[in-house]
């Protein structure tokens, strides 16, 4: 009954507050402070470490929780959302905190370019000397993890792909919540209840990323790519957002290339509802299949030194 009324009470303060200020009227540089305030309540769990690194040359935080797995050396590299023009490692703190500890491993959180000051393939590049920077440490590419949430999202399948095709060798696994894979917007869904998003806002942010770039470009718009040899894919969405049919696309054609992929919907929730972990049982509960998923795919081979 609680969860219920909780559910029912963010839905509302979403739609109410987070939803208007995602209005393509409204300045960028606005959005981001905005932004970073609503952030606030998205709360990390206690025993959560935070630390400002420089990986690849790109500023990043580094997050871990105290039940890290101390033996094995193994990292997610975390792309965050905010459709290429917003956000950051500080406004994604708790669900990067919430991850860590349901992974038990270190989450990389790049501040990649941001459009419009850096479209593609700004994000993309920077995304990539981050997960080369984690081979140059010395990770095993199958003691690495790609996840993101909607841009985020899209970016990890985007990163994903290129490292195939550059020759480069792939992570264990993709784990992706509410990904922005189609930045057409030509298949997008309706329902009856869509608490944070607005198709006008997100036309706008694909126009100031992809600048004089095709939209169906697949490093731009994965669905539209090649997803031949791609790691085991974790997808989950809510049923209460417009990307849900992205997310069912990116399903299907996943399995159309024989990858190992998962589709969870999760009824009645809305765009990256994991933000809430922490708060809202269900999101707790998402996140703990997202660090389930990420530790099978893990090679078992223990860091130099240490046990099995």
């Amino acid at each position: 009954m609680i969860q219920t009324l909780l559910e029912a009470g963010l839905r509302k303060t979403l739609q109410r507050v987070v939803k208007p200020m995602l209005n393509a009227r409204m300045s960028v540089p606005i959005q981001r402070v905005l932004i970073r305030q609503v952030y606030h309540t998205s709360t990390p769990p206690k025993g959560c470490r935070f630390q400002r690194a420089n990986v690849g040359g790109v500023s990043s935080t580094l997050v871990s929780h105290r039940d890290c797995n101390p033996v094995t050396k193994s990292a997610v590299l975390y792309l965050h959302g905010g459709a290429y023009i917003i956000g950051s490692s500080k406004t994604h703190r708790g669900i990067a905190g919430h991850l860590a500890m349901a992974s038990r491993s270190t989450l990389v959180v790049p501040d990649y370019r941001l459009a419009p000051e850096h479209p593609f393939p700004a994000a993309l590049e920077d995304a990539t000397a981050c997960y080369q920077a984690l081979l140059e440490e010395g990770y095993l590419p199958t003691q690495i993890a790609l996840a993101g949430d909607s841009a985020g999202g899209g970016l990890v399948l985007a990163l994903a792909m290129r490292l195939r095709d550059a020759g480069l060798p792939l992570p264990g696994s993709l784990t992706v919540f509410s990904p922005w894979t189609d930045l057409t917007h030509t298949a997008l869904y309706e329902p009856e209840c869509e608490p944070v998003l607005q198709k006008a806002w997100i036309d706008k942010a694909a126009a100031l990323y992809c600048a004089s770039y095709s939209k169906t470009m697949p490093y731009i718009s994965p669905i539209y790519g090649d997803l031949q040899g791609l790691p085991p894919l974790l997808i989950q969405v809510g049923s209460q957002e417009i990307l849900l049919n992205d997310a069912q696309r990116l399903a299907d054609r996943a399995r159309e290339y024989d990858v190992d992929t998962k589709l969870e919907i999760y009824n009645s929730l809305w765009h990256v509802f994991q933000v809430h972990a922490g708060q809202l049982d269900r999101a707790t509960e998402a996140l703990a299949t997202a660090g389930a998923h990420i530790k099978t795919h893990w090679a078992a081979t223990p860091t130099p030194g240490g046990g099995e």
